[in-house]
């Protein structure tokens, strides 16, 4: 079925939570290990907007709908980040700009390279470029819809678990969309598959781990991936991937996964 980016940028809407017993996490605080992790994937959804201004150095941008579509998607994944850090705010955790700013200086010539480096492939590859993006996103997307879903389902705190849900729901329109463009790009070009195949398999990493320390890495998807459970959940993420034109037999999630210590 063809996603419809014109219902998906009519429909786009910031996650809500003022309709949420904040008050509950009062009365029934998050563990400090699940504070960890959410501040981490807060600080990855803030830096939404940085992935957003290297894409829009290549190829991607000129594509009318995928344009479309990564504005509303920076706009929804930056609401993310403000509902996580409420949750944050309720446990006397901030999470202001400053150290934000902090976290992208702390990458110095890497961050200010990536939007050169992005130019760079997206000449070299040419239109091709956008079918690995669009695999690349859909990877992203899927572990962050598995990550929202588990803690929701592990920590079980009804207000957390919501508000979680909701955001999962939104990142999986995200999938949709990503995932439609990849099959298909993907399906149209052996190059493509060549090249994304290649790009997946030597460079992909968990979400956040370009900007964040390998020991919060370690720490958030050990948390969310550790034990039987997590290990299927890391095996459906590949055989999502592995679904898609040119890609079968890619374990790179587990590969990755036991790169930071979470065992397979």
């Amino acid at each position: 079925m063809a996603f419809d980016i014109d219902k998906f940028t009519s429909t786009s809407v910031s996650v809500n939570w003022n309709d949420l017993d904040f008050d509950e996490f009062k009365r029934n605080p998050l563990p400090e290990s699940t504070l960890r992790a959410l501040r981490y994937m807060c600080d990855v959804e803030y830096h939404t907007v940085c992935y957003l201004r290297d894409l829009l150095v290549t190829p991607s941008h000129k594509e009318e709908e995928v344009g479309a579509f990564m504005t509303m998607w920076n706009r929804e994944e930056f609401w993310h980040g403000e509902a996580l850090a409420a949750v944050l705010a309720a446990h006397d955790v901030t999470v202001d700009f400053d150290e934000l700013k902090s976290t992208r200086l702390k990458l110095g010539w890497k961050d200010r390279l990536d939007p050169v480096k992005q130019t760079l492939l997206g000449n070299i590859i040419g239109k091709d470029f956008i079918a690995v993006h669009m695999i690349w996103g859909a990877t992203n997307e899927w572990s962050a819809v598995a990550a929202y879903n588990r803690l929701a389902d592990l920590e079980k705190h009804p207000t957390l678990a919501t508000l979680l849900k909701r955001i999962a729901k939104q990142e999986a329109r995200h999938v949709a969309f990503y995932a439609t463009q990849a099959r298909d790009r993907l399906a149209r070009s052996k190059k493509a598959q060549v090249i994304a195949r290649f790009a997946l398999k030597n460079a992909w990493g968990p979400v956040g781990s370009t900007i964040m320390d390998a020991e919060e890495v370690t720490h958030v998807f050990g948390h969310l991936f550790a034990g039987e459970e997590g290990r299927r959940e890391i095996r459906k993420l590949d055989e999502h991937v592995q679904r898609m034109p040119g890609l079968q037999g890619l374990t790179i999630v587990e590969t990755a996964m036991g790169k930071y210590g979470v065992a397979v």
